[in-house]
């Protein structure tokens, strides 16, 4: 099993490489158009590993074994864990939006601050998910807490309104950063360590950066029992995340332009979140099979973008000053 982990995590490298590398080597502004093809590419690669997955589980390659049982039921649970990472991505990239306007950070520059915060996201998901699924294993009462969390942050989604987010970067962790280290403003390239007058010191792309990883820590407070709730193989747990976050770049510049007219997608996570929750608790009395939970979640995402769809489209146009 260690030389398909190595492999996968060199296909991840190579992918990253060929994103950053590559197609995207010189700092400039992507359109909604080529986003929104990226978006498919890596929504696609995805959702193709499930095929990797059914061989995997079904003839028992590299001695997989899975509490799912065949090859199609270790299937609908990748997909499940999937779809259910896309989902509580949405939120995060709509605070990802914030933090950048907070640090007025151009557009051209966005890209690569969330290339080098998906490299941090993998290392953290990996580490967390790999101590969540140790934990849930050896301790049952962690599914009844993790359901209880998650049930309570669904319930506080209905209540809280985003704020604009302009006061973000005097939060502590930025304080926190200007003491230790130098910092210096300005366009630097895209740079996140220069050199002015034989010093080195931090540029704003950097701190962004910083905040922009802290973010997806406390998001992952949120995924990381959610997908356990899903399934604790290691495995599944691992490969979908970080499909998930792969396309997170692409799917940032397709939704960020575009927060209004997603804005109910927060009460479909908050129900999302609540139905997690509900199904953790009860786990020791109500089993839901892994294509209900597929048909469920999916169903929570899809009204979610269908309603907020309908409702923008019918909502008048603001005058124009």
């Amino acid at each position: 099993m260690i030389w398909f982990w190595l492999g996968f995590f060199a296909l991840v490298a190579l992918l990253l490489f060929l994103d950053l590398g590559v197609v995207h080597r010189r700092a400039t502004e992507m359109s909604l158009r080529t986003a929104a093809g990226w978006t498919v590419v890596w929504v696609a690669l995805g959702l193709s590993f499930s095929g990797v997955v059914y061989l995997m589980y079904e003839n028992n390659w590299l001695d997989v074994h899975h509490t799912a049982g065949t090859g199609s039921d270790a299937t609908v649970t990748y997909v499940s864990a999937y779809l259910l990472e896309q989902a509580l991505s949405i939120d995060n990239i709509f605070v990802m939006a914030l933090v950048f306007k907070s640090f007025k950070m151009p557009l051209k520059y966005q890209h690569r601050v969330l290339f080098w915060g998906i490299i941090g996201a993998v290392v953290f998901r990996v580490a967390m998910l790999g101590g969540g699924a140790f934990i849930v294993r050896k301790f049952d009462l962690v599914f009844y807490i993790f359901g209880a969390y998650l049930a309570y942050q669904g319930g506080k989604l209905f209540k809280s309104e985003q704020e604009s987010g302009d006061e973000m970067p005097d939060n502590l962790a930025v304080k926190w950063i200007r003491k230790l280290f130098r910092v210096v403003e300005g366009d630097h390239g895209g740079k996140l360590v220069v050199k002015i007058d034989g010093r080195r010191a931090l540029t704003t792309v950097a701190v962004c950066l910083v905040v922009i990883e802290l973010t997806d820590i406390v998001f992952a407070l949120d995924s990381i029992p959610a997908v356990l709730s899903v399934s604790t193989d290691t495995f599944i747990m691992i490969t979908s995340n970080i499909f998930a976050i792969l396309g997170l770049r692409s799917l940032y510049f397709v939704l960020a332009g575009a927060m209004e007219k997603f804005k109910y997608l927060k009460y479909a996570l908050a129900v999302l979140l609540i139905f997690i929750g509900v199904k953790m608790l009860l786990h020791k009395w109500l089993f839901l099979e892994h294509w209900i939970s597929l048909i469920v979640i999916a169903g929570i995402i899809g009204a979610g973008v269908a309603l907020s769809l309908i409702l923008s489209e019918r909502e008048p146009a603001s005058p124009s000053p």
